[in-house]
């Protein structure tokens, strides 16, 4: 017999089931409150990563202490760099570009974050012992191949399980600048051949088409030899060998990936308001905003500002009643590759048919997500017409739950897991969810549950 105990008593929608799954069957009331979503993670694993190269101490307030954090930090240790953690900061003591002292043969496990796991190659690249890369079992599916390509150019000797993880990486003394053209859109590729660059005597060039842009606006603000000249489709970037790195003193933002299951959310939910407190609204991470605008949905900033490089500002979204279906722009793709299996959920509840196309990249991530953005929406009784890089989804204003939905076996994939809760506090009916893997959310965002349970105070 299985014990059912209360997780959130405020709202008294979600139930614990067995150890590490979740029963919602209650559908979210309307609220009006305000939050403050944990900081970003792109920009808190290139903390960790440039503060590790700097010379001196650097401090960061707000970092996201989550696994692919922690997996990042014990990685920089084990290169022979300190980290010390203070109840307000944690602060790490770089001993400058060329610092890292570690034994022979040593092992880095990044477990289940690709953004460690790609941008660390490029720091490797000079590393005078050969260097073992592993991960888990999500990770461990996901293609490398397109880091290895660029980085054995400029003279790294890597070697690959298949094209993925576990990886060695042996780096050279005598590295070669390069020429190279970034054409899927991977700000982690483009990010690593960056991190090569600085360590390269002579001009890297890198035509890059539009993607993320956090690692360049750091070496802007850190005064790296580094330029950027953005083109129509693509970025011209140059970048030199860096000498020395200042320290880097940084208050993370809120993570605007975290923020948008509570934009979703607000969105679907009756007489709603939600502020979402200081979120970074880069320009090159905001396709979600652009694209739910489209779709009706009722999104505003508020108390925007610049901070080191930076945009942000408090988010103001109110429930939508009409929500309108989009023929997405593939443009709009690479500012909402991370959002798309939230977005797909406005698209279920949108008065017309949504089309997302260019999408292949989706099954790059922890999990083939444009497949699991098809069977949650199937699960849920949405009709969806699916290929290998693209999805149309069958909107249906008055669609209601009235069976059991099951999701489990995501290869722990974070989004997978918050998706289906936030589409099980918002759509009506007799059935409910079962979700299982509820710790997959300490990859990213381990107080998503509870700030679900503060919205109704």
């Amino acid at each position: 017999m299985l014990k059912m105990l209360i997780l959130v008593t405020s709202l008294n929608i979600i139930k614990k089931l067995m150890s590490n799954a979740i029963v919602i069957k209650n559908k979210i009331k309307q609220y009006d409150n305000k939050i403050i979503v944990g900081g970003d993670k792109s920009i808190s694993i290139r903390w960790v990563l440039f503060s590790s190269l700097a010379n001196g101490m650097s401090r960061a307030r707000n970092l996201l202490m989550s696994e692919d954090i922690m997996a990042t930090i014990n990685a920089v240790k084990k290169l022979g760099v300190k980290v010390k953690f203070n109840k307000n900061y944690c602060a790490i003591i770089g001993n400058g570009p060329n610092g890292y002292k570690y034994k022979k043969d040593i092992t880095i496990n990044a477990e289940n974050s690709g953004t460690l796991g790609r941008l660390i190659m490029g720091i490797l690249i000079d590393t005078p012992h050969k260097i073992k890369i592993i991960g888990d079992k999500s990770l461990s599916k996901r293609d490398f191949d397109r880091i290895a390509k660029p980085l054995k150019k400029f003279g790294a000797d890597i070697k690959l399980t298949k094209k993925g993880l576990p990886l060695t990486i042996k780096g050279s003394e005598k590295l070669s600048p390069i020429n190279y053209s970034e054409n899927i859109g991977s700000a982690q590729v483009k990010s690593s051949i960056i991190f090569a660059g600085l360590k390269a005597k002579g001009k890297t060039f890198i035509k890059s088409k539009h993607s993320r842009d956090h690692t360049e606006i750091l070496c802007k603000y850190l005064k790296l030899p580094l330029k950027v000249k953005k083109k129509k489709n693509y970025d011209l970037i140059e970048v030199e060998k860096a000498k020395k790195i200042k320290p880097l003193n940084y208050n993370i933002p809120s993570d605007i990936s975290s923020s948008a299951f509570f934009i979703v959310l607000t969105a679907l939910t009756d007489n709603s308001k939600l502020l979402i407190k200081n979120v970074n609204i880069n320009p090159s991470r905001i396709g979600i905003i652009t694209i739910l605008k489209k779709m009706g949905v009722k999104i505003t900033f508020k108390n925007q500002k610049i901070y080191k490089g930076e945009k942000l500002a408090d988010i103001f979204v109110q429930s939508s009643k009409k929500l309108k279906p989009i023929n997405c722009p593939s443009k709009l793709n690479s500012g909402a590759i991370d959002e798309f299996l939230i977005i797909f959920l406005i698209a279920a509840k949108a008065n017309g048919v949504s089309y997302f196309k260019d999408l292949a990249e989706l099954n790059q991530k922890e999990s083939p997500r444009l497949k699991w953005g098809e069977k949650i929406l199937s699960k849920m009784g949405v009709k969806t017409i699916t290929t290998d890089s693209s999805i149309k989804i069958f909107g249906n204003p008055n669609l209601k739950i009235n069976k059991k939905i099951v999701i489990k076996d995501y290869l722990k994939d974070h989004r997978v897991f918050m998706t289906s809760v936030i589409a099980a506090l918002s759509f009506e009916g007799k059935g409910f969810f079962e979700i299982h893997d509820k710790d997959s959310i300490k990859t990213s965002f381990p107080n998503f549950l509870k700030i679900i349970g503060d919205l109704k105070r």
